[in-house]
């Protein structure tokens, strides 16, 4: 178990922002010491790590990162689920199950394509702009 101030310090975030994370439903409320001290577990460190590379590296707004974690903790229940119960399954309630799965990672994937997109829209724009100046400055440089 770890305390509030390691997971900050291992995360990269602040107390305030792992607590605002939890305030909001990103994090789930950890368990606490009998002196009400938070203490977390390394799932809820390896979800924040989480949370902050899906808002560094794709740029999610707390809304996206919302969806993002309850559709990663929901694959992440239908995996346990299915390799727990594989061996008892019927062919059809396997195909069921991952196809679950496969909704669940499409919805992901969806939410990651947009923003990226979204990304390569702006990188289109600045290139267009860096273009045209280049084109002023080789006009300049004639005159």
């Amino acid at each position: 178990m770890f305390k509030i101030d390691e997971v900050a310090k291992e995360c990269g975030l602040t107390k305030r922002t792992i607590r605002y994370y939890e305030e909001i439903g990103l994090l789930p409320s950890p368990q606490r010491s009998s002196g009400n001290m938070r203490l977390y577990t390394q799932e809820d460190i390896d979800l924040l790590k989480k949370i902050v590379s899906a808002k560094e590296v794709l740029g999610f707004s707390l809304q996206e990162l919302q969806r993002y974690v309850q559709s990663a903790e929901l694959l992440k229940d239908q995996r346990e689920d299915y390799r727990s119960r594989t061996d008892q399954l019927e062919p059809e309630e396997r195909r069921r199950m991952l196809t679950d799965m496969e909704r669940t990672l499409n919805e992901q994937l969806e939410l990651m394509e947009r923003k990226i997109g979204s990304i390569r829209v702006l990188q289109e724009e600045l290139e267009e702009v860096r273009t045209r100046v280049r084109t002023r400055l080789e006009q300049l440089g004639k005159e």
